[in-house]
């Protein structure tokens, strides 16, 4: 068993790492777990050549003692424990790295959006270490999100890598007090064999969820083509009106639907007002079985 000792939130005093700290102190009372604050000082080749090395460690120092206060000032109010650290590095590499070190069982984190378009982006930093973390990782919009969680959105297909999200779910449902929402998309309308997979596949997860005590929603939408997907399940969510959580996966799901490949794991995170965990898949072994 897993000894999870830390939530790890990235820092740099931008908005996105405000609101994502502010998401994480529920998780960290309900979860005992410590918040652990991490700037990472990445230096550009243009940085080097412009500050010498004393500066630059004159220029960590002061984000050491920012930082401290800052942590120390949160801690109060919240009666969390509430550390830091400062790291020098590629940012997505150290963000990963750390996150082991202390054993983390989240990274929580702001998109990074960083984009002249009016398209929502996902920064690269954010895109890499969601892609390599060895925990879940829950991206978390600049804006303001309910205190708490009180329903789970959690999309599936009939994969046995997406089974495991069922678990992630389950757990903080428990943690949070909230219900489930499970939902599968059906853009192959024709395949008779795939429909029926499907439908017996949600309500055996269904049963399973509330076998456990947790109130749990299904449903099935139909688009015309793949791409409509992603947009389906948010014009579902904002419908509910309580989801506060979608759950993805960050690699893809192969069989007979294939629901979010990277790309489309990809324009969740883009898209999506609400937090987003994503899950790596683990071995199959481990995966839930809901015969």
């Amino acid at each position: 068993m897993e000894n999870y000792k830390n939530i790890l939130v990235p820092f740099d005093f931008n908005e996105q790492a405000v609101v994502a700290l502010g998401q994480s102190y529920n998780i960290a009372r309900l979860s005992n777990l410590d918040i652990t604050l991490l700037y990472v000082h990445e230096e550009s080749s243009l940085f080097g050549k412009l500050f010498s090395a004393d500066q630059s460690d004159e220029l960590i120092s002061k984000m050491e003692a920012e930082l401290s206060e800052y942590a120390a000032e949160k801690a109060k109010e919240t009666g969390l424990n509430i550390n830091f650290m400062v790291a020098r590095g590629r940012v997505h590499a150290k963000i990963v790295e750390v996150a082991e070190m202390i054993q983390a069982k989240f990274i929580i984190m702001g998109k990074e959006s960083k984009t002249n378009s009016e398209e929502p982006s996902v920064g690269a930093n954010t895109s890499r270490v969601i892609r390599n973390a060895k925990c879940p990782v829950i991206t978390i919009s600049a804006e303001n999100h309910f205190n708490g969680c009180r329903s789970i959105l959690v999309p599936i297909d009939l994969t046995l890598e997406s089974r495991q999200k069922v678990s992630w779910a389950i757990e903080l449902a428990k943690m949070f007090g909230s219900s489930i929402k499970v939902i599968s998309v059906l853009w192959s309308v024709n395949h008779k064999q795939i429909s029926n997979s499907l439908r017996a596949q949600i309500i055996q997860v269904k049963n399973f969820i509330e076998e456990r005590n947790i109130v749990c929603a299904t449903e099935i939408i139909e688009v015309a083509k793949e791409s409509e997907e992603i947009p389906a399940m948010l014009v579902y969510a904002k419908q509910q009106g309580d989801i506060d959580l979608i759950m993805i996966m960050t690699q893809q799901e192969t069989g007979l639907i294939p629901t979010f490949v990277s790309s489309s794991a990809t324009e969740m995170i883009r898209k999506s007002e609400y937090p987003v965990m994503s899950i790596v898949p683990k071995d199959l072994g481990e995966t839930l079985s809901f015969r």
